[in-house]
């Protein structure tokens, strides 16, 4: 009987098992009956078998399964490895919930709107070619079609799927699977698919199989780019494996992911990824800088010898206006450039891109072709480059040391890019935010010029969130912030910004001081500057600040040491050398008193130094109390510099630059005077000199001091300084240590 393959009575009652009640709940039967690989081809007997919840008969050669018909209470039917031909040809129990008919020979699928508990089937490897009759199976979330000879996907339409394996299919595009919104895992391997189109409504997927498939571009990813929950996808065997950095690409499109290739994704991977297509501004500036810093040594170091740095390990003093495309930068540069010319110029940088209207080459960019700029940059000659727009930006160094020649502060206007590359650099700039609040009024200044698409403009009306968030989330990372939406407005503020970082409100205020003193209340009008010849002021002049009493140019010292200076100079030189010289001068002034490096070498400086322990500006007796404890606490108490507007006010008094020789007296002959160093001449206020209790102490501190070398602006000849004009001439305080630092 069994090698006929038919099954009998006593082979059932053999393989029974799992006891339990049934019917009333009085009467006990078996639920479940296995025979795998019995060979069996007629299974009749079972008909008797009503009360089967469970029926296993893989890998027989059965043909009929009409007996399941009288199994109600059937739940879960393996008929795998079988010759079944007929598709699901009984009566449909009332909660059947898991079919397998996988390896049979069924070429067609019928309606199972009758099989309502039905939730996982399985039908691979069998010789289907569409998917139907499926629509009503409205608890089906399992279903398994591997290697039949399906070519598209169709008829599962609102299916509550979360499992779909269509794997050695004959499958070329992705559709028909829009609806399927419960979907998790999706198996496609082993299809023709090109393409992932089809696949980004799918927001729950978790993993996708696509193993050997003819998936050959990377940018397919972006299909699923925003497939949130996806965590494994398998792309082995594609032709796609064989581009260069293809994981990291994956990787960077899919930050998600955790398993790649059947490989874990690792966050060194996750983090090389975005730092190789998507860098952040950071990582962009660093590698810019690195790149110009090797370049520039790899060059024959050049030695400007008519750069006006004050000292070797001193920076330019720079300013750097920043904002979205268009906010005004650069025409606010450029007018702040033509009124404050006796403290800036505007520093010239390099670009692809051609010249809009009434741009001049050489004074709003220095515009080259891409060849060009791209042969500049092994040449070492950037210090910091940028790409916007599709086009190349560059500031070199040339350009700021013109401006340094001139004795001047150098004013330049960039993209944030830029900002990010040049603080990786040792130079301290400030940094000045100009940014729209908004926006329609922004969008109306683009439109406007007529110089952009609306691609472009909507550009850079996304990247005003950009400098928005590097300001919130980057405390200090800019000097100040000033909307730009009024340009007028805009630029009355930044006035007042600079001339508080120049100490210009402080040279006002000490002006009109002046004025209201007793030598000048007769006429109510400045006293006029007297030339080199002049007499000598008396003893009684009333000094407005703390170093005018260390000064005095009564002494015969004075008068010869500012001949021999004017002797030098040429009646050829321009105001801004002038103005230049006089800066310079004034670094001789407070290096033969002992004062570290001026206020104006200083005053760009985004980083704050030492500040001095205490300084009352509204009391005359008051005293700078300076650290002694070392020679770099002393060297840098002379003024700190804070990053915000106006913070410099109350720090420093204006230092007059007419007084010289009573300290060039002082420091060649100490014992000339009758009186200690700090003690005030008689008949000036009792105002003390800019000198530490503790000097004294320091060491050295008996020892002459040297006259440092004058710093040489120009290699041509000197000219005696002009007259006074009818503008003010700029506060001594602001034009002390003046030259303009920048550093590489």
């Amino acid at each position: 009987m069994e090698k006929d393959g038919v099954l009998t009575a006593q082979m059932v009652s053999s393989s029974v098992s799992q006891l339990g009640h049934f019917g009333t709940g009085m009467q006990r039967s078996y639920h479940s009956l296995s025979l795998p690989s019995h060979n069996l081809s007629d299974i009749s007997v079972l008909c008797n078998y009503v009360y089967l919840q469970k029926l296993e008969l893989p890998h027989n050669k059965i043909r009929d399964l009409s007996c399941v018909s009288h199994m109600p209470y059937l739940v879960i039917l393996d008929a795998s490895h079988n010759e079944i031909s007929n598709f699901f040809e009984f009566q449909p129990p009332k909660n059947l919930k898991e079919v397998n008919f996988s390896h049979n020979r069924m070429i067609k699928m019928k309606d199972l709107s009758a099989y309502l508990s039905l939730s996982r089937l399985d039908l691979d490897y069998n010789s289907f070619r569409e998917i139907s009759g499926l629509e009503q199976c409205c608890k089906l979330i399992h279903l398994s079609l591997a290697h039949n000879r399906i070519s598209r996907i169709s008829g599962l339409d609102s299916l509550p799927l979360r499992h779909l394996c269509l794997r050695g299919n004959q499958l070329e595009t992705i559709e028909g699977l829009e609806n399927l919104k419960s979907l998790q895992v999706l198996d496609l391997s082993m299809n023709r698919v090109s393409s992932l189109s089809g696949l980004q409504n799918l927001h729950l997927l978790g993993s996708i199989n696509l193993e050997k498939n003819l998936i050959s571009e990377i940018q397919e990813c972006k299909h699923i780019h925003n497939i949130l929950l996806l965590r494994d996808l398998n792309l082995l065997r594609n032709p796609v494996q064989e581009q260069p950095d293809y994981r990291l690409a994956v990787i960077f499109l899919l930050q998600h992911l955790t398993v790649l290739d059947q490989e874990i994704v690792s966050a060194e991977e996750k983090v090389s990824s975005v730092n190789k297509y998507d860098p952040p501004l950071d990582v962009v500036a660093a590698r810019d800088h690195m790149t110009h810093l090797v370049y520039q040594l790899m060059q024959p170091q050049v030695l400007y010898d008519s750069s006006t740095l004050p000292s070797a390990d001193s920076p330019y003093p720079m300013l750097v206006l920043t904002g979205p495309q268009g906010c005004g930068k650069r025409e606010l540069a450029h007018r702040l450039c033509q009124e404050f010319n006796e403290y800036f110029a505007h520093g010239t940088c390099h670009t692809t891109r051609a010249p809009y209207f009434g741009e001049e080459n050489g004074l709003d960019y220095h515009f080259v072709s891409e060849e060009d700029f791209q042969n500049m940059i092994p040449m070492g000659k950037f210090i910091q480059t940028l790409q916007y727009g599709g086009h190349s930006y560059g500031l070199t160094r040339d350009a700021i040391e013109d401006v340094a020649r001139e004795g001047l502060a150098c004013c330049v206007h960039m993209e944030l890019e830029g900002v990010f590359s040049l603080k990786n650099s040792y130079f301290e700039p400030r940094y000045i935010l100009l940014i729209p609040v908004q926006v329609e009024t922004y969008m109306g200044h683009l439109k406007d010029r007529g110089l952009y698409t609306p691609a472009q403009i909507d550009v850079a009306v996304s990247r005003i969130e950009l400098y928005a968030n590097t300001n919130r989330q980057r405390p200090g990372f800019f000097d100040n912030v000033i909307p730009c939406d009024d340009r007028e407005e805009a630029y009355q503020t930044l006035r007042q910004v600079v001339k508080s970082y120049l100490l210009l409100e402080e040279q006002e205020e000490g002006e009109n001081n002046n004025r209201a003193s007793p030598d000048n209340t007769s006429t109510g009008q400045e006293p006029e500057e007297k030339p080199p010849s002049a007499p000598p002021r008396s003893g009684s002049d009333s000094l407005t600040s703390h170093s005018d009493t260390a000064l005095d140019p009564s002494d015969p010292s004075y008068r010869s040491y500012f001949t021999k200076i004017q002797a030098e100079l040429s009646p050829q030189k321009s105001p801004a050398e002038l103005a230049s010289i006089r800066r310079r001068e004034q670094l001789v002034r407070e290096a033969i008193v002992g004062k570290s490096p001026g206020v104006y070498s200083q005053l760009f400086k985004s980083t704050a130094q030492t500040a001095p322990s205490s300084l009352h500006n509204q009391d005359l007796g008051s005293h700078f109390h300076e650290d002694s404890s070392s020679d770099e606490s002393r060297a840098s108490s002379a003024l700190s510099v804070p990053s915000s507007a106006g913070a410099l006010s109350g720090f420093v008094e204006p230092l007059d630059t007419s007084v010289l020789g009573h300290t060039v007296e002082t420091a060649k002959d100490p014992a000339a005077s009758d009186q200690p160093p700090d003690t005030p001449r008689p008949g000036t206020d009792q105002a003390p000199a800019i000198v530490s209790p503790s000097s004294e102490r320091r060491p050295g501190s008996n020892v002459k001091p040297i006259l440092p070398p004058i710093p040489t602006g120009r290699k041509t000849p000197a000219a005696p300084s002009p007259a006074p004009s009818p503008r003010p001439d700029p506060n001594p305080a602001v034009e002390e240590g003046g030259d303009t630092n920048m550093e590489e």
